[in-house]
């Protein structure tokens, strides 16, 4: 695609005309920014030169300029690599700060700072603008310098310690929710003070963290512990779980229904066990709760899940098969929903997952493949040449 056809595709999107300065690396800041960026805005992805996001360099042996973890957090940016210890690459940085919208970091705590790039040192630049921080824990306090990731903010938040059952082992959940959850939190928070911005005129400073975003994850589950000093535990509940059949698990959750486990017990062919006293009423589920579930994965391992899922859709009961990631990749409602985005990358074929928001009147598309390492150095730089008497770093400054 030419930088022509990118630039007609690119101001039909709700955030064109905004430019984004993106000092992220691996998934929380770089979910955030994919977001602004397919969406129209223009991100411009400032890296180390010569090692770039550290995502590039994720899983060794797919490593380079379509690396799979890289492709699928940094579609429609452009890059740019710089030694930020280099004066004339810092003042190109500043250059850049000064003509746009929003600068985007998840560094830890302080780096910024260090750098001489602190939301007082921008807004000097830039009284507009935005200036979004992504950290583990926040800014300050006593964890803003310990390092954060996904799986600790899940430890140390509670979410690690919640599972269905206490006599299942803690472990870690294996997708980067708190990555995810407070990327889109930085989205929010981006787009909320740019609504702001537009009627007063000043940029602000807004700050997320993993820590932050788990706590809200959990905020149902909170507000019981602080109001009625009482756990609530959604994948504990009695009439829930996941169940194994003869051609593999289903799961069902019993809920909003008048009488859920009569109507499971009509889907599973069992006389209605809600007329038994141990299971008459939700407290008395739970108090019986092993036995009941006990009857329940003895009934539903003696067909199969083909079998019991038409059977409990008909009483309408919530159930789904269990699914592995490449069955739901190739799942009709997955292309219907249009969820898969492909096209030419740098070296190859590019596939990943869309945006989730569908807007009718903005589609998503790869307007620009994820970028080699300073590939858009020149046609940056070359943009700030019209500045006069700002000093700008090479043009060929690539690595």
């Amino acid at each position: 695609m030419t930088q022509a056809e990118q630039r007609t595709m690119q101001k039909d999107l709700p955030l064109s005309g905004i430019r984004v300065i993106d000092f992220t690396q691996v998934m929380m800041g770089p979910v955030c920014t994919q977001t602004l960026a397919d969406y129209g805005a223009d991100v411009i992805k400032i890296e180390r030169k010569g090692a770039g996001d550290l995502s590039r360099s994720t899983f060794e042996p797919v490593a380079g300029a379509d690396n799979p973890i890289f492709c699928s957090l940094n579609r429609n940016k452009r890059s740019v690599a710089l030694d930020l210890r280099d004066p004339d690459a810092m003042a190109t940085v500043k250059t850049l700060i000064a003509g746009a919208d929003v600068v985007v970091n998840n560094f830890r705590a302080g780096v910024m700072e260090r750098m001489g790039l602190s939301y007082e040192a921008c807004r000097e630049l830039n009284p507009r603008i935005i200036y979004a921080v992504g950290t583990g824990f926040g800014e300050s306090g006593p964890y803003a310098h310990k390092g954060g990731q996904d799986v600790l903010a899940q430890a140390i938040t509670g979410v690690m310690a919640r599972r269905a059952d206490e006599s299942l082992p803690v472990s870690v959940y294996p997708t980067a929710l708190a990555d995810y959850s407070a990327g889109m939190h930085m989205v929010q928070g981006v787009l909320l003070a740019l609504l702001e911005r537009s009627r007063t005129g000043q940029g602000q400073k807004i700050s997320v963290s993993l820590y932050n975003s788990m706590l809200a994850m959990q905020m149902q589950e909170a507000a019981m512990i602080m109001m009625q000093d009482s756990e609530v535990n959604w994948a504990a509940m009695p009439l829930s779980g996941a169940f194994h059949t003869m051609t593999g698990p289903l799961v069902m959750v019993g809920a909003f229904k008048q009488n859920p486990l009569r109507d499971i017990c009509a889907a599973l062919e069992l006389e209605d066990l809600s007329v038994d006293p141990r299971y008459s009423d939700l407290n008395q589920q739970f108090a019986n709760k092993a036995s009941l579930q006990a009857t329940l994965r003895e009934r539903f391992a003696s067909n199969t899940r083909e079998h019991w899922l038409a059977r409990l859709e008909a009483q309408d009961i919530l159930c789904a098969p269990v699914r592995d990631l490449r069955e739901a990749l190739v799942d009709p409602q997955t292309r219907h929903n249009e969820m898969l985005l492909e096209g030419q990358g740098e070296g190859q074929h590019v596939r990943f997952v869309n945006s989730p928001i569908s807007m009718s009147s903005a589609r998503v598309t790869l307007r620009r493949a994820p970028p080699r390492l300073g590939q858009h150095n020149v046609e940056v730089l070359a943009e700030l040449a019209g500045h006069a008497g700002t000093p700008v770093a090479s043009a060929t400054e690539q690595s």
